[in-house]
C-alpha cells in the first residue's frame, strides 16, 4: 500500500463501510480539532466513541469517554488516532489485541507510523495515515468545494441528500 497517495475509491470504501469509530485522543475542548472532527462525524451518522484516559467516565458531545480501546464494550470498525506518531504504535498494538479486530486504523493529519501500519496491514486491517476523515469526507462529498477547497475528485454523479436531510453527499453516509 502506498501511504503517500490514497486512491479515492479506497477512502470512499472506508467511509461508506465503517459505522463505529473509536477516537483516541478525543478532547472535550471545543477548540481542539478532535472535538470538531468528532462533532462532524456524529452529524454524518457515524457512532463515535471518545477515548481519553484523563476524561474516562465523563462525556464528550453526549458520548461516554473510555480510558482505552479495550474498555469499549462493543466492536469498533475504525480507530481514529488523534495522538502523535510515536503514540500511534502503542495504540495500533492495543487495537490489534481487540476481538473482533477493527477494520481500519486511521492516523490523523501529521500522524504517521510505518511500522504500526505494517503490523496492522499484516493482520488484514486497512490503514490510512496523515489524513483527516472529516476532510476526506468533505472532499469526496463535494462539501469541500463549498468552502473553496479543491476536492481532487471530478464526478458527474448526481449528489444526494444525506439521510439526515441536512447536507448533500455522494452517498458517503454509513449504510444501515
Amino acid at each position: 500500500m502506498n501511504h503517500d497517495n490514497y486512491d479515492s475509491a479506497y477512502i470512499r470504501d472506508i467511509l461508506r463501510t465503517v459505522k463505529t469509530i473509536a477516537m483516541v485522543g478525543a478532547s472535550a475542548n471545543e477548540l481542539r480539532p478532535s472535538y470538531f472532527v468528532m462533532k462532524y462525524l456524529l452529524d454524518k451518522g457515524y457512532e463515535v466513541i471518545p477515548v481519553n484516559p484523563g476524561l474516562a467516565g465523563k462525556e464528550i458531545l453526549g458520548r461516554t469517554v473510555y480510558g482505552s480501546l479495550k474498555h469499549i464494550p462493543q466492536p469498533i470498525d475504525m480507530v481514529d488516532i488523534f495522538r502523535n506518531s510515536e503514540a500511534a504504535g502503542a495504540i495500533t498494538d492495543e487495537a490489534l489485541a481487540l476481538s473482533p479486530l477493527p477494520k481500519v486504523i486511521w492516523m490523523q493529519l501529521t500522524v504517521r507510523n510505518d511500522e504500526a501500519a505494517a503490523r496492522a496491514e499484516a493482520a488484514g486491517i486497512k490503514v490510512v495515515m496523515n489524513r483527516c476523515p472529516k476532510m476526506e469526507y468533505g472532499k469526496l462529498s463535494g462539501e469541500w468545494a463549498w468552502v473553496g477547497g479543491s476536492p481532487s475528485v471530478i464526478s458527474s454523479r448526481k449528489q444526494t441528500l444525506h439521510p439526515s436531510g441536512r447536507v448533500q453527499s455522494l452517498g458517503l453516509a454509513p449504510k444501515d
